[in-house]
């Protein structure tokens, strides 16, 4: 993006066309988007903001996020007639930086799943080998950057949903710290967890675009109150005397050999760059997807509690007051949301309670603890952002377990509150991988760093 901001002028309408000749070429087999804006009143409002910071570069967005002049489906049958009523404060801060919308990205119904296979509407499928699935919850944002369709998108991490389909897809995913980024006007999923955070073609980009993101927002009664860097400064300083921690947990049997190899190239990486690299442990880290699924699942079956065929979504066609409720959810909702909904329904209910959620939010203190201890003595850990590669489309979702186990490395980032990035780093299989960069709370900086040092220098 910094090339397109040094160049702008007279650059942008060919940037938009470059844009949709990609869309209108691949578009039929990838299936990121499930909104675009129309190319000549995108051309029109683009070149008005030229004189902006982001020059009229346009964004794709996730459909979870309140955009004005689209949809916002959630890529749910439940809000498939949905028109957005007011923009988010993420997509607010964009556009008065400049920034226009180019369309809404598909995503798991509710950004529950990690394949983007949830979708009420479409399959995507990944840029690099259309056989196979691009991640998720974000994967059509991932797609759509990895494939050219985008120069960059937004997306929700509540799980790992930004940084999982980054790595599937061979892009940067940014989570940035809890609270950071406003949540206002990001449809909620489980609002302990939930975090918007930026997918670009490279560092630099992510950097970029959290200091338009990362803004103190009154509607968000969770938004931090910090004074937020400029975080392309200093970006190239290099981590020389930093310390790295690569956690032992995360080098087990469930991880790809093929990329535990790949491990001792990162590992290398950091040492060529001058960091300190050291194995650390993070001892809670088996406890993270089962303490994540009670914790995650209890809050959204609250969340989406206001989801009852009466206001703003589709309802089913009855006369009784009862069964409009009881029929527009079993019929808006798809499965893998109401496996959740009655996952946290009974981790909530009575009798129930302390034997689940009590012990959940235990646990998850537990695993918070660990990365407190672990960044007493180390300034970032580096691990897998996933145990495997992209895996095939159909190859997993018809087992929940195998599904929920593809986010073991990333969801203890969440359970902790802290940053987290996924940056590109090699191949197997010829399919991408990604290396996980996480730091202590507002740390993004010093991530960014890392992660720019690490593109530039990782060799294959």
């Amino acid at each position: 993006m910094i090339d397109l901001l040094e160049d702008s002028p007279g650059k942008l309408k060919e940037l938009i066309d470059d844009l949709f000749s990609e869309i209108d070429e691949k578009e039929s087999d990838v299936r990121a988007y499930l909104e675009l804006a129309d190319r000549d009143e995108l051309v029109e409002r683009a070149s008005e903001l030229e004189d902006r910071p982001l020059k009229g570069i346009p964004g794709t967005i996730k459909d979870n996020i309140q955009t004005l002049g689209f949809k916002t489906t959630c890529g749910s049958k439940f809000l498939e007639d949905y028109d957005s009523v007011y923009d988010a404060t993420v997509i607010k801060s964009l556009k008065a930086a400049g920034s226009p919308v180019l369309g809404k990205a598909n995503m798991d119904e509710f950004a529950m799943g990690s394949s983007t296979e949830n979708s009420y509407f479409q399959t995507t499928r990944n840029p690099n080998d259309l056989s196979r699935v691009p991640g998720g919850s974000s994967g059509g944002s991932a797609a759509a950057v990895a494939a050219n369709e985008a120069v960059y998108a937004l997306g929700s991490d509540t799980g790992g949903s930004v940084r999982h389909p980054a790595a599937f897809c061979g892009v940067v995913g940014l989570k940035p710290t809890y609270g950071l980024v406003s949540r206002y006007g990001l449809t909620a999923f489980a609002s302990s967890l939930d975090q918007i955070g930026p997918i670009t073609k490279d560092v630099y980009d992510s950097a970029l675009l959290l200091n338009y993101l990362a803004t103190h927002d009154e509607m968000d009664s969770t938004s931090a109150v910090e004074d937020t860097p400029d975080y392309t400064e200093g970006i190239d300083q290099g981590i020389e005397g930093l310390k790295v921690g690569f956690p032992k947990e995360y080098v087990g049997n469930e991880l790809d050999p093929q990329i535990r190899e790949k491990a001792k190239k990162w590992r290398e990486t950091f040492e060529k760059l001058g960091a300190d690299v050291v194995e650390i442990s993070l001892p809670h880290t088996e406890y993270a997807i089962a303490t994540y699924y009670i914790i995650a699942s209890s809050e959204a079956s609250a969340n989406l509690a206001r989801f009852d065929g009466v206001r703003y979504t589709s309802r089913a066609d009855t006369d009784s007051i009862e069964e409009l409720f009881s029929r527009s959810r079993d019929e808006g909702f798809g499965p893998e949301v109401k496996r959740r909904i009655l996952l946290g329904t009974y981790a909530l209910s009575a009798g129930y309670y302390d034997e689940y959620y009590g012990k959940a939010q235990k646990a998850r203190r537990l695993i918070k603890r660990d990365f407190d201890r672990a960044f007493d003595d180390v300034d970032l850990i580096a691990a897998p952002a996933s145990p495997t590669p992209a895996f095939e489309i159909g190859e997993k979702i018809e087992d929940p377990l195998e599904m929920y186990l593809s986010d073991i490395f990333i969801v203890p980032v969440n359970l902790a509150g802290i940053p987290a990035m996924s940056v590109p780093a090699g191949r197997v299989d010829d399919l991408p991988v990604g290396l996980q960069i996480m730091g202590g709370s507002l740390s993004e900086r010093k991530i960014l760093r890392a992660g720019y040092a690490f593109e530039r220098t990782f060799e294959d």
